[in-house]
């Protein structure tokens, strides 16, 4: 399915009846990703997932993004599905847009599901500070006006040994919208999240890591955590029974 938000031609999907559920994928995904989910729960919800733009089969944004812009395109995609006040379930960056929504009441969700989330700043390890600060030096010494104009083929080579996949892979206006998203921590706010809170996590996850999941748990009054044994990022689809079983237990 298409429709437009935000001025842009955006794709969905929609299945099921009963129980009202927005599903939010993560970053350079689509929410192919959750049709496992689709298929255990139709049968007692409406389950509507949709395309952050540039993903898959939904336009890319002119300019880049930051989380408030991510959290407008939700409210009004909400608003053109008629989706009022749904479980919200949502698996790494959409996972940080749920949180950043439900902290600051832009909507009222009765229940939350977090997948191996995102919405905290990692601590770098003391190679991945290097990696950082090495790429810094490097773009600043291109702009130099002895190298300026012979600079783009050695910034694009310092891109590709310094940047991770996912950024190497975007196109330069997701490259910019993911170092704002990247940069943002939520801790601060998360506190103010009052629906009961489900966290599924894998136990091996390097890109969300469990102890971010432990923070999170800790700072919303009601939330669980449950981990998923020999699991990466990508949890619920390494092992899709045993979270398929806790997500029908918690979705009543």
């Amino acid at each position: 399915m298409q429709t437009e938000i935000c001025g842009l031609n955006i794709e969905y999907k929609e299945e099921g009846t009963g129980i009202p559920v927005l599903l939010l994928h993560g970053w350079n995904s689509s929410f192919d990703v959750y049709k496992g989910i689709f298929s255990a729960l139709s049968d007692r919800c409406r389950l509507v997932a949709v395309n952050f733009p540039g993903c898959k089969g939904s336009e890319t944004m002119k300019e880049p993004w930051d989380l408030d812009d991510y959290c407008n395109f939700v409210l009004e995609f909400m608003k053109k599905t008629g989706l009022e006040n749904p479980i919200m379930i949502g698996h790494s960056h959409g996972g940080r847009v749920i949180l950043k929504m439900a902290a600051q009441k832009l909507v009222k969700p009765p229940k939350i599901v977090l997948l191996d989330s995102a919405g905290l700043i990692p601590k770098k390890s003391l190679k991945q500070k290097f990696r950082a600060k090495s790429f810094k030096v490097i773009k600043r010494a291109l702009t130099l006006p002895v190298i300026k104009n012979h600079s783009e083929g050695l910034h694009q080579k310092a891109r590709n040994h310094y940047g991770s996949a996912d950024y190497n892979a975007a196109p330069e206006v997701l490259r910019k919208t993911m170092v704002s998203l990247v940069n943002t921590d939520l801790r601060d706010i998360i506190h103010n999240i009052s629906c009961p809170t489900l966290l599924i996590w894998g136990e091996n996850d390097t890109a969300t890591p469990l102890s971010d999941a432990k923070i999170i748990e800790s700072l919303i009054p009601d939330a669980g955590l449950c981990v998923i044994k020999g699991t990466g990022h990508y949890s619920f689809c390494e092992k899709p029974y045993e979270a398929h079983a806790i997500l029908k237990s918690f979705i009543k």
